[in-house]
């Protein structure tokens, strides 16, 4: 078929209904592919040129249909990725050749699985593919990199030309647990014994918690939630990515996809989380906290969380990068994928073999995990 194609820098040349209605089509959709989530980061100021994220999405329409589409940015820098390249990124450098600008298909700061060859059919993904190796080769870029697709589009790209890289995250799945107590039931003593005192030490220093809807979250409880957000980021000397804007937009255009869980001790908030989620799936996204009590990160991010899973029969608790310790709390280490393209002939052959060595680790290092499977 003969595709209309154009390069959007900005999601309102597609428009919400055309958007979200091809979002809903994807087998790999999520709250984050959505119109309103992208549009916040954009429109926010968050991921935009002037932070490194200069949008130039791929866009085939099909007469007036719109038949695929990918998210793709121009990217000045390895920030907010969660799949790491400083080390390609280096090499290059050392050689003296430059790393960026490089081309990026991911949702800005969000290391989750889903969908990014968006398409209607088979032969407008296969269109898509084709249209995206073009525009590579046709730019002024050094590689092009795929992060987070699901299994099948990892495949595809595979056998398009791109690298493919595997990593690992830990995921809670639901065993149609009637309460948090008889999943627990089902770890060993140890692990449950732990959880119980985490959950202890944070009720014996007066904490209690406040779980509020989107639907139901109010301005103060989203500039509360910013505050605690950036002051744990100064913490670690960093700069968030996030601003309150990005927040107040996603809590107004979509607001059933959204949990505050809030801390409070002697009549005052204290730290709070935020979790995103649909209706199999609840992914673990930001916490802060304005003062240290012992245990509190897990009460609010985790244990708080696992308690709505099990309420709304939600199956997957995705629980973001990294992070072995969620295994003791019941977290099960899932592989995920990347796929590269480097356009200079000896860095790709280069990565090509690093990437079958680390692959190779990667393998072993999820073997070890199993092994030490927190249930009976």
């Amino acid at each position: 078929m003969n595709y209309r194609t154009h390069i959007a820098s900005s999601l309102l040349e597609v428009g919400q209904a055309a958007w979200d209605g091809l979002v809903a089509r994807q087998s790999g959709a999520n709250p984050f592919l959505s119109y309103a989530f992208l549009h916040a980061l954009h429109a926010s100021g968050s991921a935009t040129p002037e932070t490194g994220w200069q949008p130039q999405f791929i866009v085939l329409y099909d007469g007036e249909e719109l038949a695929a589409a990918l998210p793709l940015y121009v990217k000045g820098h390895s920030y907010g990725e969660y799949v790491f390249d400083w080390a390609w990124a280096d090499a290059y450098q050392r050689n003296g050749l430059d790393y960026y600008p490089k081309l990026l298909s991911a949702i800005p700061f969000t290391p989750v699985t889903g969908s990014r060859l968006l398409a209607v059919d088979a032969d407008a993904r296969a269109a898509l593919i084709d249209v995206l190796r073009a525009t590579q080769q046709a730019s002024d870029v050094s590689s092009t990199h795929i992060l987070f697709p699901p299994d099948e589009q990892a495949k595809q790209l595979s056998e398009a030309g791109y690298l493919l890289r595997s990593g690992v995250q830990f995921h809670w799945m639901n065993a149609g647990y009637a309460s948090f107590d008889e999943f627990l039931a089902t770890l060993e003593q140890k692990k449950r014994k732990n959880i119980r005192a985490e959950r202890r030490k944070v009720l014996e220093a007066g904490v209690t918690m406040r779980r509020v809807r989107g639907i139901d979250a109010t301005d103060e409880d989203w500039r509360f939630f910013t505050r605690c957000y950036r002051h744990t980021y100064a913490e670690h000397f960093s700069k968030p990515y996030l601003n309150l804007d990005f927040f107040r937009r996603i809590g107004r255009e979509m607001p059933s996809n959204l949990l505050l869980v809030i801390a409070e001790r002697d009549g005052s908030p204290i730290a709070a989380s935020l979790v995103v989620h649909d209706e199999t799936t609840l992914y673990g996204r930001y916490w802060g906290a304005l003062e240290h009590v012992p245990c509190l990160h897990f009460e609010t991010a985790y244990y708080q969380p696992l308690e709505f899973c099990i309420e709304q029969g939600i199956q997957v608790f995705e629980g973001g990068a990294q992070g072995e310790h969620k295994m003791a709390r019941g977290f099960l280490p899932t592989r995920t994928w990347s796929a590269h393209w480097l356009k200079h002939p000896s860095f790709a052959d280069a990565v090509e073999r690093f990437l079958e060595r680390e692959s190779g680790g990667i393998d072993d290092y999820i073997d070890e995990l199993n092994d030490r499977n927190p249930f009976k």
